[in-house]
């Protein structure tokens, strides 16, 4: 097979750009001898590097015709090409210990990705590759920003998140409608958030599903209309403005108020 023709179906974007793909190889060159994962290889750019860097590589790709192609082209990888959906692989199962993932992410699921990896965050030291502009500059975000939201938080309780370059869109084919993006994301020092992890998702999300108002107003449907809480002055700030450390705080003093979640 000589080339694989990109599937609108499952956001195929292939990057041509070799140096492009060389610097996001190098974002694992400290993690030589562990096991590395590259989600959607798709013809490979990236996983040739990967590959000359003697890496320990395992590729997980849907699109049968990219198999083929890698399955031709890359015969040292000959029982380390998974033809899978990464968002249904057990990684457990996969790598018993810790191991890195990268890749040219489909941008229509990138997001779900990195919720997966949150799920093996004790297993997975650095993520790193490329996805859309907007979507890592909400990752990359600090608190203030207009893009600061939902995935910024729940992402940054457990990983310094880097923004490291921003990719035009002429470098792929075929050529995405928006920017793109490399980020790194090396797993950070915590281990556990000193709160119930559970509630803190849910404030989170239920604190940024109305972000333009006041916490006192978007935690209404958790904390009913008149709780004595509203009294504290950090529910007379919008979700945009809270730190992680304060959202954990924040969990802590609703507890009290709702054990039972």
């Amino acid at each position: 097979m000589k080339s694989v023709k990109p599937k609108k179906s499952l956001g195929q974007h292939f990057l041509k750009d070799l140096d492009i793909a060389r610097r996001i190889a190098d974002t694992v060159s400290e993690y030589k001898g562990m096991p590395i994962l590259e989600i959607g290889p798709g013809m490979g750019v990236l996983t040739q590097f990967l590959v000359q860097d003697n890496h320990d590589l395992t590729v997980v790709e849907l699109d049968n015709d990219s198999v083929i192609y890698l399955t031709e082209h890359f015969p040292q990888l000959a029982g380390r090409i998974l033809e899978y959906d990464f968002l249904k692989l057990n990684l457990s199962e996969l790598f018993p210990g810790e191991f890195c993932i990268i890749g040219n992410y489909p941008y229509n699921i990138s997001s779900q990705i990195f919720f997966k990896v949150l799920e093996y965050k004790n297993q997975i030291p650095c993520c790193s590759g490329m996805i859309q502009k907007e979507v890592a500059e909400r990752m990359a975000s600090k608190p203030g920003c207009k893009t600061y939201g939902i995935l910024s938080v729940l992402m940054q309780a457990w990983y310094d998140i880097e923004y490291l370059f921003t990719v035009p869109e002429h470098v792929f084919n075929p050529p995405p409608k928006v920017k793109s993006a490399v980020i790194k994301m090396t797993r950070n020092k915590t281990v556990h958030l000193n709160c119930n992890e559970k509630l803190f998702k849910t404030i989170v999300k239920t604190g940024f599903n109305q972000r333009r108002k006041t916490l006192r107003n978007s935690l209404k449907p958790l904390l009913g209309k008149d709780c004595d809480l509203f009294e504290d002055p950090v529910f007379d700030k919008r979700p945009e403005q809270l730190s992680v450390e304060q959202f954990i705080d924040l969990t802590n003093q609703i507890e009290k108020f709702i054990p039972q979640l």
